[in-house]
């Protein structure tokens, strides 16, 4: 098998006296979609945190096509471009357009061609179903479009490796759908992308992987036709019977009995 694109190994990660990440080890090939799973603050989102250096690790390393990353490293800035993240919470700059706040950072940064950049963009918005909103602001638009052009803006720094952190979390449950429809049109195109969710039917139909968090240990490492239908742990049935309307509806039938 080819050398991963990314690489954990053994990597933790503290916050005070609370370790978030214990000694996590993690490859990811080339094209491959990983998807992170697991109860909240489990360590999901602080793992891909670390891995674009926006949290530094105590221990362990992480590498990137065989570079290390490091926080303190003087080609870090490069490495960063190489990774592209989508957040919660858009980072949208209000005050420019969607179209302003796409070529800002391939033009500033990568001090690639403007009009290059603009022609990529609107050819991107077309594919993510936002042509013609190129011109307008932040709060003009639904949160469906905002995540949108959030991963436009991702795309358009080609970054070899994707990370969305819970990129619908702060969605209506009508706009998670347009999101998550641009997720798997990438994830068929063979882009290659970790993505922490909680929507479980999602992460059944775009992973080739499953990775299951918990106390900050890799407690599952598996296939989704695995994991959905016979987890290896205690702990995953656990967590995937809170999905299942069945049970949900047996201990609301219990409480009010």
């Amino acid at each position: 098998m080819a050398e991963p694109i990314l690489a954990l190994k053994n990597v933790t990660k503290h916050f005070g006296e609370n370790t978030v990440l214990d000694d996590i080890d993690l490859s990811v090939h080339q094209g491959e979609v990983i998807v992170i799973v697991g109860p909240s603050g489990c360590g999901k989102s602080t793992l891909l945190r670390c891995v674009n250096a926006l949290e530094p690790i105590q221990g362990g390393e992480i590498y990137l096509n065989d570079e290390k990353i490091d926080i303190k490293s003087k080609k870090l800035a490069n490495l960063r471009q190489k990774i592209g993240m989508v957040f919660q919470s858009y980072e949208l700059f209000p005050h420019l357009t969607v179209l302003e706040n796409i070529v800002l950072a391939p033009t500033k940064v990568q001090k690639r061609k403007k009009e290059e950049v603009q022609q990529e963009a609107l050819a991107l918005l077309g594919r993510v179903g936002l042509l013609g909103k190129e011109g307008s602001y932040a709060r003009q638009l639904s949160g469906g479009q905002k995540q949108r052009v959030a991963i436009v803006r991702a795309l358009c720094m080609h970054p070899e490796i994707l990370l969305f952190d819970e990129v619908t979390a702060a969605l209506d449950p009508e706009m998670v759908r347009e999101v998550l429809d641009v997720m798997l049109n990438l994830a068929a195109q063979g882009r290659t992308m970790i993505i922490v969710t909680h929507e479980m039917q999602f992460a059944k139909a775009v992973a080739d992987r499953i990775i299951f968090l918990d106390g900050g240990k890799v407690l599952e490492d598996t296939k989704p036709e695995v994991f959905f239908e016979a987890p290896k742990t205690e702990r995953a049935r656990q967590f995937l019977s809170m999905f299942e309307f069945n049970v949900v509806k047996s201990q609301v039938e219990k409480v009010s009995s």
